[in-house]
């Protein structure tokens, strides 16, 4: 009788993996004809056109001709290419941070197709309260295309979890030993999947997880906002560490055993703005502006904070040897303003057979943890991980 049941069983569990394959190679390769995706599967002709047709009914792939597709026209008659149908399913993300809670959405080919971003004071409020309005951001005013098509929603937080999405402690937010997996899903009350993770960490996933650079080498991610948070990523793989901390920058000790987000953090720039010019309040629009008009005393603080970004980027490239070093968060714009200056400062901290990583700013950088997170998601609906839509997706249509 097992044996029966593994036999009846297995042509599923390929059919399964064969289709989750195909949708993986499209999502990852883009367009491609039905002989290209055959080859990739290495599948007969039959076997994949079967499994096309499967996911052509559950309406996740579409054909399209070659110059819709965009490789440009060719004589004769137009070609024929299979792609993800971008509206077949939607992903929602969210970052809880210390001042603003930011949401999104994004669809089957992990673009983004909106995003909002609301001042918040993460240490005024509870987890839960925390939770409620990053839940009803969110899903307030959703379309109803995107309400319906919805297959997760994954959330971010500047705190140290486990991998059951309990968070240990979350000290710029205040919080301690919250479930916050639990909390995610009693408050949304919906019938969907949830993930939950550090927002270094999602960062540092969703930078990854289209960027074809990425996908080989070592990534040092960084989320400068209140506080610094950091990813490794490692041939496209998030490197977590033996307890999902590693790439925890934030916590190096510096000078006068000062924490790094303490001396990087948009808090302690701010400050130093207001003490610098004695202003009654100050912003980090304001502060970039009087940086690009040399207002002297703005400029001695990026100054400051250019060395002490160099000088964190040398002991943290000493232990991680990154090719690349992406930032992240809102206070990564201040790097560009002060680009060369933190070339000097690491040539000078480091001896001349270390090589200079790579530096940029994320495309995308208020928006990443969150984009992250919702990309958690979009991976696990291309994946074995996602039993519901294995079942109930992909062999839909083989019982009709």
């Amino acid at each position: 009788m097992i044996q029966q049941s593994l036999a009846s069983s297995s042509p599923r569990k390929i059919r399964r993996r064969n289709s989750i394959a195909a949708l993986q190679a499209l999502f990852e390769r883009g367009g491609l004809s039905r002989a290209e995706l055959a080859r990739h599967l290495g599948l007969n002709r039959s076997s994949s056109g079967s499994i096309v047709s499967e996911l052509a009914a559950n309406s996740l792939v579409r054909e399209v001709t070659v110059e819709d597709q965009g490789r440009g026209k060719r004589a004769g008659r137009p070609g024929i290419l299979l792609e993800l149908d971008p509206q077949a399913a939607f992903f929602v993300g969210a970052e809880i941070g210390v001042e603003h809670i930011t949401t999104l959405q994004i669809n089957l080919l992990a673009d983004i197709c909106s995003y909002r971003v609301e001042p918040f004071s993460g240490r005024s409020v509870s987890p839960e309260e925390a939770v409620q309005l990053a839940v009803i951001q969110a899903f307030d005013d959703l379309p109803a295309r995107i309400a319906e098509g919805l297959e997760g929603f994954g959330l971010s937080v500047p705190g140290q979890m486990d991998r059951n999405g309990r968070v240990q402690v979350a000290p710029l937010l205040g919080w301690r030993d919250v479930s916050l997996t639990e909390l995610t899903k009693t408050t949304l009350n919906r019938d969907l999947p949830v993930l939950v993770d550090n927002d270094a960490n999602a960062f540092a996933f969703g930078e990854s997880y289209r960027n074809a650079q990425s996908k080989t080498g070592v990534a040092l991610v960084l989320v400068i906002e209140t506080g610094v948070g950091g990813g490794i990523v490692i041939d496209g793989k998030v490197f977590r560490g033996g307890h999902g901390l590693a790439g925890e920058i934030g916590h190096l000790a510096m000078q006068d055993g000062k924490e790094l987000e303490s001396i990087l953090g948009l808090g302690h720039l701010l400050n130093s703005h207001k003490e610098g010019l004695d202003l009654p309040e100050t912003n980090l629009e304001s502060f970039l502006s009087d940086v690009r008009d040399r207002v002297p005393s703005a400029v001695s603080i990026a100054e400051k904070w250019a060395h002490d970004l160099a000088n964190a980027l040398v002991a943290a490239c000493r232990v991680v040897d990154p090719n690349r070093v992406v930032l992240g968060g809102s206070v990564a714009a201040l790097y560009p303003l002060v680009e060369a200056r933190v070339a000097h400062y690491i040539k000078e901290a480091q001896a001349q057979t270390f090589p200079m990583p790579e530096i940029s700013v994320h495309d995308v950088a208020e928006t990443g943890a969150a984009y992250g997170a919702a990309c958690l998601l979009h991976r696990r609906f291309l994946s074995l991980e996602n039993e519901d839509y294995a079942e109930n997706t992909i062999e839909k249509a083989s019982e009709d």
